[in-house]
Parts: C-alpha cells; sequence; structure tokens
C-alpha cells in the first residue's frame, strides 16, 4: 500500500507547496454559517455566527436565537453595500469610526452605518463592548484595504500566476497517480506462496479473490487521490481571487454534508472489501499451514472454507454498514447517542420477542464451527433432504432432487444426516440368479470393481479398493450380492452407475443374467394337470 500513500502525500503538495506563499490572500476556510449553541435550548438562547468579507470570514456577531437570523442579514447587508460603495470610489483609505448610541458603541465606515455593538457581542469576546468596537474597528480598515489591494492588477497577475502553478502541479500530479495506477494493474501475476499439492486449487482461489479485493481497493483509493487532487487545488484556486473567493464559501457551505455522506459511504465500502481480502488471507494462510490436511480432504476443505468464508465475510458486512449508518448520522449533525441508548432498549425488547432467533443464530453457529455441514453437502434432516445451497447463522436452504428449496430454521435441525462428509461410499445390491455359478460371478464382479478401480479416469474419485462382501441375502430375484465402494464426497453416485453399466455389459459378455422377480406355482391336481397338457378322460 506504499504508492497509495506516496499517491495521497503528493495530492498534498497543492495544498502545502503553495499556501505559505499566498498565506495573505487565502483565508482560512469559512464554516457553515449555522448559528452555535452558547446556552439553553430555549428560544432566548444566545447563538453566534460569523460575517464575511470577500469570502472571508471577518468577525462574529451574537444575539438571540430569534432575533439572530434578521441581525445577521442586515450587518451583511450593510456590509456587502459600503464595501462596494468603497471600491467604487477613489478614496484610499476607508474611514471607520465608533459613535455612541444609547451607551453602546455604533461603528461607521464612511459615514454609513454598519452595526451596534450589543452586550451580547461584547459577552462573545469577553470584552468591555467599546474594547471590542475599538478592535472590530482596525479589523474593519485593515480588511477593506486588503480587499481593495487585492483588486489591483499587479495583485491579480500575481494570484494568477500562482493559479497557474497550482494548475501544472494538479496536472503533474494527477498524471503521476494514473501512471502508478497502470503500473499496478500490469503487475497482477503475483508468486503463490508454497503449499501442499493438495492444497494449491483453494489457495489458488482464494489468493485470486484476495487479489480481486486489494485491486478493487486500490482502484477506489486512487479514485479518492484523483478527487482530492483536482477538488482541494480548484478550491485553493477559488480562494486566491476576490471575485471566487464567495463561490469558495458556498461550495464549502453546500456540498460539506454530500462530501461527508461520500466519504462515509467510499470509506465502509473500502473497508468491507479491505476486510474481505484480509479474511481471504487469513484463510489462505491457515491452508498453507498444512493443519488441515491431516483428516480432511480437499473437497471437504473447499467446502468447509466456502461456509466459513461466506458467513464471515455476511458478519463483516453487516458490522460495517452499522458503522458506516451511524457515522452517516454524525455526518448529518444527529446526536447518536439518544439514538444508540434507546437501540439497547429496543434490542432487549426483540431479543425477548425473538427468542427464536437468538436460538437460530446459536445453533447455526455450532453448526458450522462444529462442521456438521457446509456448502455443497448433500443432507437429510428428518423427511427432507437435498443439496446445501445456502447456509448461514439464521437458517439452511437445501435443493432437493426435484429442484424444490427448502428453507430450515436452524434452531429446528436437531439431528442430521450428512451423505458427503469427509467420504462417502457406493452402496450396492447386486441380483444374481439361483442358478448361476456363485463363485464365478463373485469373481466377476470384482474383477469389474478392481478395473474401476486402477482407471485413471475413476481412480482419484474411488480412495479404497473395492470390497465385494458376498452374498447378502436370498431374495425374490435371486441371490443378493453387496458391494462397497469408498468415494470421495459427493462421487458415489457417480461411480455407482459407472459400475452398474460396466457390470452389466461384463455379465452380458459371460451370458449371465441379471433376473427378474418371479413366483414359482406348484400344482398338484393331477386332473387340472392333465386338462393343462389338453388330455380328456
Amino acid at each position: 500500500m506504499r504508492f497509495q500513500f506516496l499517491a495521497i502525500t503528493s495530492s498534498m503538495v497543492i495544498a502545502v507547496g503553495f499556501v505559505p506563499k499566498a498565506t495573505a490572500q487565502i483565508p482560512v476556510l469559512p464554516q457553515i454559517q449555522t448559528p452555535s449553541n452558547q446556552s439553553n435550548d430555549s428560544d432566548n438562547r444566545i447563538v453566534s455566527g460569523w460575517i464575511y468579507l470577500d469570502g472571508r470570514q471577518l468577525f462574529q456577531i451574537a444575539a438571540t436565537k430569534t432575533n439572530f437570523p434578521e441581525r445577521s442579514k442586515d450587518i451583511q447587508e450593510n456590509l456587502d453595500e459600503i464595501a462596494q460603495n468603497y471600491l467604487r470610489s477613489p478614496t484610499q483609505k476607508a474611514k471607520v469610526e465608533t459613535r455612541k448610541l444609547n451607551g453602546l458603541p455604533v461603528i461607521y465606515v464612511n459615514d454609513q452605518y454598519l452595526m451596534t455593538i450589543t452586550y451580547e457581542d461584547a459577552q462573545l469576546r469577553k470584552e468591555d463592548p467599546f474594547i471590542s468596537a475599538n478592535q472590530l474597528t482596525e479589523k474593519l480598515q485593515d480588511a477593506l484595504q486588503q480587499a481593495r489591494q487585492e483588486r489591483q492588477t499587479q495583485s491579480l497577475v500575481n494570484q494568477g500566476k500562482i493559479a497557474a502553478g497550482i494548475g501544472v502541479v494538479m496536472i503533474l500530479t494527477s498524471c503521476g497517480v494514473l501512471i502508478w495506477q497502470r503500473r499496478s494493474r500490469n503487475n497482477l501475476v503475483q508468486p503463490i506462496p508454497q503449499t501442499p499439492q493438495t492444497a494449491q486449487p483453494i489457495t489458488t482461489q482464494l489468493n485470486q479473490q484476495q487479489h480481486r479485493h486489494l485491486q478493487e481497493v486500490k482502484k477506489r483509493l486512487f479514485q479518492l487521490t484523483q478527487a482530492g487532487i483536482w477538488g482541494s487545488g480548484s478550491f485553493i484556486i477559488l480562494g486566491l481571487f476576490p471575485y471566487t473567493r464567495p463561490f469558495q464559501a458556498g461550495i464549502l457551505t453546500a456540498a460539506q454534508i454530500p462530501l461527508r455522506l461520500a466519504v462515509v459511504v467510499l470509506g465502509t465500502y473500502v473497508a468491507i472489501r479491505f476486510s474481505y481480502a484480509l479474511i481471504d488471507r487469513f484463510t489462505t494462510t491457515f491452508i498453507s499451514s498444512g493443519a488441515l490436511f491431516s483428516s480432511e480432504t480437499f473437497e471437504r476443505l473447499k467446502l468447509r472454507v466456502s461456509t466459513f468464508s461466506g458467513v464471515t465475510k455476511s458478519i463483516i458486512t453487516a458490522i460495517w454498514v452499522s458503522v458506516g449508518i451511524l457515522l452517516a448520522l454524525v455526518a448529518l449533525g444527529i446526536d447518536i447517542i439518544p439514538l444508540l441508548a434507546g437501540a439497547s432498549l429496543v434490542g432487549v425488547a426483540v431479543s425477548l420477542a425473538s427468542q427464536n432467533l437468538i436460538k437460530d443464530a446459536i445453533n447455526g453457529f455450532l453448526i458450522i464451527l462444529e462442521d456438521q455441514y457446509a456448502l455443497g453437502d448433500v443432507i437429510a434432516v428428518g423427511d427432507v433432504g437435498g443439496l446445501v445451497e445456502n447456509l448461514n447463522l439464521r437458517m439452511t436452504q437445501l435443493r432437493d432432487s426435484e429442484g424444490r428449496l427448502i428453507t430450515i430454521p436452524n434452531s429446528e435441525i436437531k439431528i442430521v444426516a450428512n451423505l458427503s462428509s469427509r467420504w462417502a461410499r457406493a452402496d450396492l445390491t447386486i441380483p444374481v440368479a439361483y442358478d448361476a455359478d456363485i463363485d464365478h460371478v463373485l469373481e466377476l464382479i470384482k474383477s469389474v470393481a478392481l478395473e474401476m478401480d486402477r482407471d485413471p479416469q475413476w481412480q482419484h474419485q474411488i480412495i479404497e479398493t473395492p470390497q465385494v462382501l458376498g452374498i447378502d441375502n436370498f431374495g425374490d430375484r435371486g441371490l443378493i450380492i453387496r458391494v462397497w465402494i469408498k468415494t470421495q464426497p459427493l462421487k458415489q453416485w457417480d461411480v455407482a452407475r459407472e459400475y452398474r453399466r460396466r457390470l452389466k455389459n461384463t455379465l452380458d459378455k459371460a451370458g449371465i443374467s441379471i433376473p427378474v422377480p418371479q413366483q414359482a406355482i406348484w400344482v398338484n391336481d393331477v386332473q387340472l394337470l392333465n386338462h393343462g397338457n389338453g388330455k380328456a378322460d
């Protein structure tokens, strides 16, 4: 992540490299003209706000909450009119004086009324009203003089040179970040750490997922860097000129909340994707250590990894989304402490009313922790069964042989039969006619099983030598011979179908038929026998 840090640092050159030269021109960024609280929550509380000149914060005023908007508007309009008249006049120095009216200082600029310093204003500065008026008089005189100087041709040319320099730095920095981004895309192939041979496919898949998540994080960080370069540079350029500086304050006022929300949304998204990459990295490291290969096959490991990764990512996503919502509320200026207190009470009430959900979550956690089954397993729960398509802390979803999706709350799963945990078995019963040479048939059945076990296409699915257990029963179809073939999980049905096909061909070549259900009828009546043979007395 070093290059992202350097890229972001380079984008700050705009804000750092040129600010010292223009400190006399660029104001401190103005705040939203929302009055700040000073007293209690009643309408008579004292609030304060700023008065601006050329988009620059000049001084603060105070008033009651009900009177502040009108007073702030009047003073701002008076100051704007005074500034326009002063800038149009040939007078180089503004005449700012303080007069006394009803025991309070009143400020006039070039014989135009500006404002009355009230006790609330003096309390805001913790000074005597007349002392505060004298300080404000000096500040107004300097600010008006500076406003005239900024509009001189030479000053505008100098500021234009600074703006051009900032623009060049913006372009160069943006191009540098773009080149860095392209180089990062070209370096997609990274060496995969050495892992056991059986683990290589799953670790490769996890490394690819981790790489995709990191690439997404880098992409968003690059976009954020580009936006920071052009946004901050343009914002600073607007503050260089007195004609555009009010737009700077307006943009800050209008875009402050949307910008905060955008940062929260983007930050939450990046945090989620980065968490996904960390989960994949942790899982890859755990698999690479070889701790799981002593007792589990690759197929089982793949199922466990998919289940663990999916559930963990779901939990992480829920956590980050919750944090993002809280940060968004803070960005909107909403006090979240009462919400958190209320949410805790609501949570207690909901937990009492939704005990089944809590049971589902606890049982789901135990299912995943104890590896009772995982995604991709075939299980049977009570009278239903099928392939596990979805598994989380609340429910398990199965797809049965008819394609139906069955949803089972985890708290309802008491006894579960896993048909694909670690290994499976093809249990075959083969009927043979009573008059067949049983020893020869057993030899043929065994030879077909051994031949299939040696076949490269099937030997990786058969994990042990097939067992011909012998005659298992005397049935209505004949002698029942049982065969066991131990297979990889979920491969028992494929192996069984292929074995039946091969055995049928072998028995046909040997002239041995597979019997069908039959019954023998014994008739003892001689007359019926003779009648059946076409004889009569």
